[in-house]
């Protein structure tokens, strides 16, 4: 018999694999600020902000495995099982 507790409901399955595709975007914005470090420098606006995308996207990463990972509670009407 499987424990009702570990269940887990299609929004926070879907909220697990969205914090693992923010993880790739970070991943991703900092492949293209490696890549075009050479060209436009560390200082250029556009450096800037793929790192900032990067540390953005990371952070997100965090909170959304986060969630999709706890055992959050059921919050229904009626739900006493």
């Amino acid at each position: 018999m499987k424990d009702k507790s570990s269940k887990k409901c299609k929004t926070q399955k879907s909220v697990y694999y969205l914090g693992i595709v923010s993880f790739i975007a970070s991943v991703t914005c900092l492949v293209i600020l490696y890549l075009r470090i050479d060209d436009s420098g560390l200082k250029n606006t556009i450096s800037a902000s793929l790192a900032a995308s990067s540390f953005f996207f990371a952070s997100v990463g965090v909170v959304l495995t986060t969630i999709g990972k706890c055992n959050l509670p059921s919050f229904k009407i009626g739900d006493h099982d």
